[in-house]
């Protein structure tokens, strides 16, 4: 008899452990989407070989920057909205913690001292208890509930993909940050060149408008010429204002970006231009690894599929295993001895029969959330391959443009000498002059323009490969998942 209880018991606990191994929530697989095996427009830039991606640890070096460069660790340490995206993520890994408890036995403990009084007419009170009298308590409770269906493995499972999610979105934000920032600086500094240019060019007309003021009082040209030199004049004046409160404005906002406040905050002018560097493209393929954002998306589709077996579960029975135990009395010096002890043990076996249709309910939900979450994958995939060919195609058309404005910029300088010379002999009136320099003058800004809109190309290119990120990256201590070196237990300064 012994031996078949012994049999039964251990039949009992392998046939709970067989169950508990299993899973209800669908095989798991990443969405289909449509990859070409090249770019359409790749030239002038050739496919990275896989040793030479882009710098995880530091992209925007390419640029040869040294204030760049310390301006994106001071971001990387600083920046407020970076640090709430960390803490966003430090949230979900404690969720994790939070919902792998389950999977081990709860143990409790409570203890309890009180008087009591029984009511005189209590039914079934026996004539010789006592209507007053003292109840200490001290007991221990064990429960676990068994994971017969994967409930619990299914919610774990889907925890984790939801942390590494908002870990690929940490770094999702932190590239986004970094890109703000290195457009706001490329930009500042076109910003600096034009003024330069403008500088100077506001020196030239000054002079121009003292020599038709001479040439006025001298009675060679009208009071016309001087009018338009003065009118030339004030407009250059008005755009290097203009100019100016545009760089204020970049600057501010890249005090933001490195947290400080813009009253404490400035950047010395400088006139070199920055190089405009190769970027490694690769493959189409290599987004769906190297883009943070990408990987955000896939995980949560992963996540929504283990939560169809966590509401497929709840159709099953759940089985939970309890034990009590403690000692109780109503003497306080006995409540230590062996009569005061008590326990119970056993399983309890619970199972919805009727719901009104809750648990289908969730099951569909379920599906149409993974469904979403696929769609929603797709989508981010196929905007990425498009953000990586637009910009492709602007670096390959403004590579060309550039080029042909700076035939024209020298062809309008060449324009200006001829007219200006021609106007001190008097073969033509000012406004020829006021024309050659103004078109000079907004070839030369065009310029400085379309080599600043080349550059935010080029960093928008980088954001659509996903910077030095890599897939490889979840659920490690770099900056991109840790800002400013912080952990979850100690987080950044």
């Amino acid at each position: 008899m012994n031996k078949l209880r012994t049999f039964t018991a251990i039949t009992t606990l392998a046939s709970a452990v067989a169950l508990a191994a299993c899973s209800l929530a669908p095989a798991y697989k990443v969405p289909a989407t449509p990859v070409t095996p090249q770019y359409q427009s790749n030239a002038p830039w050739a496919q990275a070989a896989p040793s030479d991606q882009l710098d995880r640890a530091g992209w925007w070096k390419l640029y040869q920057e040294s204030e760049l460069n310390d301006l994106e660790q001071r971001l990387i340490a600083n920046n407020t909205d970076l640090h709430a995206a960390y803490f966003h993520y430090v949230q979900a890994e404690a969720f994790v913690k939070q919902v792998s408890s389950q999977l081990y036995p709860q143990v409790s403990t409570a203890g309890n001292v009180q008087r009591d009084r029984e009511s005189d007419t209590r039914p079934l009170r026996g004539a010789t208890s006592p209507a007053d009298y003292n109840s200490a308590t001290l007991g221990a409770e064990v429960d676990y509930e068994v994971d017969l269906w994967g409930r619990v493995r299914d919610s774990v499972a889907a925890g984790k993909d939801e942390s590494e999610a908002s870990q690929a979105d940490l770094a999702s934000t932190q590239l986004s940050l970094e890109v703000e920032l290195a457009r706001s600086y490329l930009d500042l500094r076109g910003v600096d060149q034009e003024i330069h240019l403008l500088d100077g060019t506001n020196q030239a007309y000054q002079k121009a408008l003292e020599l038709t003021s001479s040439l006025h009082k001298g009675g060679v040209v009208s009071g016309l010429d001087v009018a338009r030199a003065k009118t030339q004049l004030s407009s250059a004046q008005s755009d290097l204002s203009q100019l100016k409160a545009k760089r204020a404005l970049l600057e501010h906002a890249i005090a933001a970006l490195v947290g400080t406040t813009a009253s404490d905050f400035q950047i010395q002018a400088r006139i070199d231009p920055v190089p405009l560097p190769a970027i490694p493209v690769g493959i189409p393929s290599a987004l769906l690894q190297r883009r943070p954002d990408i990987a955000a998306a896939e995980r949560r589709v992963a996540a929504a599929n283990s939560r169809i077996g966590v509401a497929r579960a709840a159709y099953f029975p759940s089985l939970t295993l309890s034990a009590q135990g403690g000692v109780q009395s109503s003497v306080y010096a006995d409540l230590l001895s062996a009569p005061a002890s008590f326990w119970t043990i056993g399983p309890t076996l619970a199972v919805y029969l009727f719901d009104g249709g809750k648990r289908k309910a969730q099951v569909e939900s379920a599906k149409a959330a993974t469904a979403e979450a696929g769609e929603r994958y797709r989508s981010v995939v196929l905007s990425s391959f498009r953000q990586v060919e637009d910009n492709l195609s602007l670096l390959d058309e403004l590579g060309t443009a550039t080029a042909q404005q700076q035939d024209a910029a020298a062809a309008a300088e060449l324009s200006v000498n001829l007219s200006v010379a021609r106007y001190k002999r008097g073969v033509v009136s000012y406004l020829d002059v006021v024309e050659a320099q103004s078109a000079a003058l907004q070839s030369e800004r065009s310029v400085i323009s379309i080599r600043t809109q080349q550059l935010d190309a080029d960093v928008d290119l980088i954001r659509a490969l996903g910077g030095g990120w890599t897939r490889d990256d979840l659920n490690t201590s770099d900056v991109a998942a840790n800002p400013g070196k912080g952990t979850p237990d100690h987080p950044p300064a």
